[in-house]
């Protein structure tokens, strides 16, 4: 007969925010080997701050954070039984000012660099040049 355990009979040890960031890590690097890269580029985007067992995690956008919540049963379980605390939960936090647009077409390129160097559009009507 199995013993489901009450909630008041996990254990609830206390641990720092260098223990779960050591064990966050080292999950990371397990999915990596995994070959489930994605949920372990989730984890490593920004740093997890911890504030008493609620582990918050600030993400760029609201889809990242619905992928990473989709897989997250995994780490939650892991940090429970590594840090020996199941009163441990993940809150994600997004963040869209943090998201980074990246550039992929040359136009897309030409108006980054422009945004930089403002010059370039006059390097580009001096040499009457085309993107």
């Amino acid at each position: 007969m199995n013993h489901v355990k009450h909630r008041d009979e996990l254990p609830t040890e206390a641990f720092t925010e260098t223990d779960m960031r050591l064990i966050w890590d080292k999950f990371a690097q397990r999915l990596t080997n995994q070959g489930k890269r994605l949920m372990a580029t989730y984890m490593q985007m920004n740093d997890p701050k911890l504030e008493g067992t609620i582990i918050k995690l600030e993400l760029p956008n609201q889809s990242t954070r619905e992928e990473f919540l989709s897989g997250n049963n995994e780490l939650l379980g892991y940090l429970r039984g590594k840090l020996h605390n199941h009163d441990i939960t993940i809150e994600v936090i997004v963040n869209e000012t943090t998201e980074t647009k990246y550039a992929f077409t040359p136009i897309e390129k030409y108006e980054k660099l422009k945004s930089i160097n403002p010059n370039l559009e006059l390097l580009k009507k001096l040499f009457d040049l085309d993107v």
